[in-house]
């Protein structure tokens, strides 16, 4: 039977397959075949692909044309069908013999090439159309608009591809040309799909791309207050600051493709990265932006198969799961061939990344108790995520977790390839985000300056909720509040207010004064649903836990909780609240203003009273801040939600917020609740000052605060009562209080200075390894008089940030000493030092190292070395001074009465400079240390060293590993000075 023949005898069939489902797939791909080899003309398939017409239409209009154009036509259409029709759907149908295609020369022009390697085209393109359309916009080729009409999300990502090429080739023979040349280099810079593609099966390829069309539709946008707007995730992603510590203690910054890269691995067998960050520091839309940027093949290229999965919402999750139903159900449903996808992926574990976004939000605490390993036993979700986690199941496939750093504890940790630390928005990146959300730029200038101008407002926008709010608030920011915004209570009243105004009757939307009382009754119920889901731990809630709370539609419209689409859930409609902290700030609202509330209800926030509770309250408010009860990994992952509505009861409490709160909270029952949280806040502290050890003899008395003390901090300073904050620190009396590894950033910062301002005596704050930044650093000015120390190693502070410390560290007679290994510092900040230098005689230690200090740094910081004389310690590891720098620093110091300690280990000293260097060994009388490690030194140097040794009996050692010396010559030096170390 001729191919004539046998398409008018299949015609129905034909149709049937090619319209099966209503996806216009099938037809695309034929048609791109079609055009390929030349059956079809552009005007055929502009006349065939109408989008107007419904798809059975379309097809008939294919058959028609393909029938007219005769018996080699049919046949090549027959064989495209062959090639496109999966094989479950061939079942009935005959292609005729195999066509043999006639070779033609290859196109003269980019525009025929773009037809003549169209289906090519489309599978090169299909997940990574951004490049294209950014390579079209950069040389002129594309307008915005152009590629907005490409990138519209009712097309899947194979129509995106065809309507790119078919605007490229109406734009003409350059756009065509550009389009190619793009993707010429990218075929250079990384492995042809088409290699991998050739031992995947078509089911295994069918699911991929359905999957990344899912994950695609899913990250594409940023859901805003309650469906009201979205935005495009690609128009206002903003990237934060992402930290990792390797094996050595350093500190590494990583970009996003190294969240699951070797960069900082401290495990190598453990396959799970913990991503953690505060709450509101960005975490989940990190993950979305991971999971966008995997969809469109720009990330993670050689990741498989992704599964996004919300903890939050397997939380809502009751029945029993295989890990086979986990994966479909959750994520994303294969159309045909489930079981070989899913042998798919157990055969190829390293293919798939599994991530769990909101750890810390997960009912129960991780355990390692139940082992389960079979991938199609049905088991309940928590024993499937944490044998999934620890790598009992599915051992081989990466997974990435978010979660707030105190919710994971130790038994989890064994099983981390590594940590990485989301720190929130740097300072350019404020800028970045309030620009990208308002699109006058003048409006967006008035943002940046009003909080320029408020550097503790500031400080808060280094969260991004918190800058989100405050962008979004900008009127309410703007207009001139009667409390200046300070605390992170005034900012979620400003959106409280901001919401209310927004749904206004009034004209133009103004509120009154009242306008707390004005909506007590909805602020109640939104109250009581936020305190119930926290004290089950239940983030997701149900039309019927709506109704039972008495919300009504129109208080869910006002924005405050949003629609949550969990699949595996389809018969009723659930919701959450716009973010976690603010359920948190609704639950803090209800324990304030309901009047019926439990006496207990506030204590129970600040104290351990576990062991006396059952039920739901035993579930979640008996345990906030004692170290035992955190330890307890059922409890921990409640635990920094009830520390967030703690701070905003505090925070609420305070006298700035008292006429609001008067007409909606008696004033004797708001007295009381003042009274228990001060109770609290005292009796917390005083279990950290009890727990401080005697110091050993010879050794400074020293406190190193655990995490909930910064908590504690916070809520002080929330209530904004100077009287409070001093009688608390009345009662600390130690040398040193040290807070490394605490997540200490900007907000904290402002809290700490709050407090710590009253302290009795001077004290050596130790605040390294956090994330202090400049405005961090410009929010300790207020406590500085008191530190006669400040450690602030590895805190991504710069020059600016250094210059504003240091302007007030010259007026205070306590500040002593001050380190600042690893951070940004380069030659412009030597300047302040060397003014530093000259005006403080009672300045003892100076610790630069690991910075961007070169020699006229050196050459700057010297002379102001010249005038001092009070100088014990200088370290200057880790720099680029050279010879030059170190001859600066020699001559500056030969005169020195009291250096005792000088490090100017690897900073590319030679032996010019080792010469420099003894002349200061020679006339100095209180040198006693000397470091030189892994520099240039020759045995020259070496032995300019040795000559000013036999001078000076003071200097105890000289350190010189690691310089360009033979083991013979370092034998052969030291036995003529002991005091040389190599």
């Amino acid at each position: 039977m001729t191919a004539h023949q046998l398409i008018l005898k299949q015609r129905a069939e034909l149709l049937a397959v090619l319209c099966g489902g209503g996806n216009a797939e099938p037809l695309d791909c034929v048609l791109d075949l079609l055009l390929a080899c030349e059956v079809l003309v552009w005007e055929d398939y502009l006349s065939i692909r109408v989008a107007e017409k419904p798809l059975c239409s379309n097809v008939r209009h294919l058959l028609d044309v393909v029938y007219d154009k005769g018996e080699d036509a049919c046949s090549l259409f027959l064989a495209a069908m062959n090639q496109v029709v999966p094989e479950e759907q061939k079942a009935g149908l005959c292609f005729g013999k195999e066509c043999a295609v006639v070779e033609k020369n290859r196109p003269d022009t980019a525009t025929l090439t773009l037809l003549a390697d169209r289906p090519v085209l489309v599978r090169k393109l299909r997940d990574n159309i951004d490049g294209a359309l950014n390579a079209l916009l950069t040389t002129g080729c594309f307008t915005i608009k152009d590629c907005d009409a490409v990138q519209l999300p009712v097309y899947t990502p194979s129509q995106q591809v065809r309507r790119l090429l078919d605007q490229v080739r109406f734009k003409g023979e350059t756009a065509a040309k550009t389009l190619l040349q793009y993707l010429e280099q990218t075929e250079t810079t990384r492995p042809n799909p088409e290699d991998k593609e050739n031992h995947l099966s078509a089911n295994c390829l069918l699911y991929q791309k359905k999957l990344r069309s899912s994950v695609a539709a899913q990250s594409h946008s940023l859901s805003t207050y309650g469906g009201t707007g979205r935005f495009s995730l690609d128009d206002i992603y903003t990237d934060g600051l992402l930290e990792v510590i390797d094996g050595s203690g350093e500190t590494l910054t990583l970009g996003l493709e190294d969240v699951v890269g070797p960069l900082g691995t401290l495990n190598e067998e453990a396959d799970t990265v913990l991503v953690s960050g505060e709450a509101g520091s960005g975490k989940s839309t990190l993950l979305q932006r991971l999971h966008l940027l995997w969809a469109r093949e720009a990330l993670l290229t050689n990741t498989f198969l992704l599964f996004p999965f919300s903890c939050r919402k397997l939380n809502a999750e009751q029945r029993e799961l295989s890990l086979k139903e986990l994966l479909f159900l959750h994520c994303c449903w294969p159309d045909r061939g489930q079981d070989e996808v899913f042998q798919f992926i157990l055969d190829h574990p390293n293919l798939a990344l599994f991530t769990f976004d909101g750890l810390d939000e997960f009912k129960q605490g991780f355990t390692d108790e139940e082992r389960h390993c079979c991938p199609t036993k049905q088991v309940p979700i928590p024993v499937l995520l944490f044998n999934l986690l620890q790598g009992t199941l599915m051992k081989g496939v990466m997974k990435v977790a978010t979660s707030r750093p105190q919710a994971v504890g130790p038994s989890l940790k064994r099983y981390l390839r590594k940590e990485v630390l989301l720190k929130g928005f740097s300072p350019g990146g404020i800028d970045c985000f309030v620009k990208k959300h308002h699109s006058d730029p003048a409006m967006a200038r008035r943002v940046i300056e009003s909080l320029q101008a408020n550097t503790v407002l500031l400080s808060l926008c280094h969260i991004p909720v918190f800058c989100w709010i405050v962008t979004k608030c900008h009127q309410e920011l703007l207009g001139g509040q009667d409390v200046i915004t300070q605390t992170i209570t005034d900012v979620y009243l400003l959106v409280l207010q901001h919401f209310f105004q927004r749904k206004s009757p009034q004209s133009q939307g103004v509120l009154g004064k009242a306008w707390l009382e004005e909506h007590l009754d909805t602020v109640l119920k939104l109250g009581q649903l936020a305190l119930e889901g926290l004290e089950a731990s239940c983030y997701v809630f149900s039309g019927y836990e709506l109704q039972r709370n008495g919300l009504t539609e129109k208080e869910v419209s006002l924005g405050f909780l949003i629609y949550c689409n969990d699949l595996s859930v389809t018969d009723c409609k659930r919701y959450e609240f716009l973010h976690i902290t603010l359920q948190c700030f609704f639950a803090a609202l209800y324990v304030v203003l309901n009047r019926n509330i439990d006496r207990s209800a506030v204590s129970r926030l600040f104290h351990p009273q576990y062991r006396q509770l059952s039920g739901l309250s035993q579930r979640c408010l008996g345990h906030c801040i004692d170290s035992s009860v955190e330890e307890l990994e059922s409890h921990v992952a409640e635990t920094p939600n009830l520390q967030i509505t703690a701070q905003f009861v505090s925070g609420l409490l305070s006298q700035r917020h008292h006429d609001l709160l008067l007409e909606c909270c008696p004033i004797a029952v708001r007295e009381r609740k003042v009274k228990q949280v001060v109770k609290s806040l005292s009796k917390g502290m005083q279990r950290h000052f009890k727990s401080i050890p005697r110091p050993v003899e010879g050794e400074k008395k020293s406190m190193h605060a655990m995490p909930s003390f910064v908590w504690l901090i916070k809520c002080i300073y929330e209530m904004q009562d100077n009287s409070i904050a001093q009688d608390t620190m009345a009662k600390l009396d130690v040398e040193h209080l040290k807070l490394t590894y605490c997540n200490i950033g900007p907000v904290e910062c402002t809290a700490l200075a709050y407090v710590l301002k009253y302290l009795r005596n001077p004290v050596g704050l130790q605040l390294d390894n956090n994330s202090v930044g400049d405005v961090g650093a410009e929010q300790l000015l207020p406590c500085l008089h008191i530190c006669h120390s400040l450690y602030l190693r590895n805190n991504n502070i710069s020059d600016e940030g250094i210059r504003k410390l240091l302007e007030k560290g010259m007026k205070c007679e306590n500040f002593q000493k001050i380190a600042l290994f690893n951070n940004n510092l380069t030659d412009a900040c030597t300047q302040h030092f060397a003014l530093l230098l000259k005006s403080k005689q009672n300045f003892l230690s100076l610790r630069l190292g690991n910075n961007n200090i070169t020699s006229q740094g050196a050459e700057q910081l010297a002379e102001g070395l010249s005038y001092n004389q009070s100088l014990q310690f200088l370290g200057l590891w880790g720099n680029k001074i050279g010879d030059r720098g170190a001859e600066a620093l020699a001559a500056a110091l030969k005169n020195s009465t009291t250096l005792i300690w000088l490090s100017l280990v690897d900073n590319g000293v030679g032996s010019a400079g080792a010469c420099a260097l003894a002349k200061l060994i020679s006339q100095g009388k209180t040198l006693e240390q000397l470091w030189l490690n892994k520099n240039c030194i020759n045995r020259e140097g070496v032995e300019c060293l040795i000559e000013a040794l036999k001078m000076n009996s003071s200097v105890q050692e000289v350190w010189l590993r690691g310089n360009n010396l033979s083991p013979e010559e370092e034998e052969e030096l030291s036995k003529q000075e002991s005091r040389l170390i190599f």
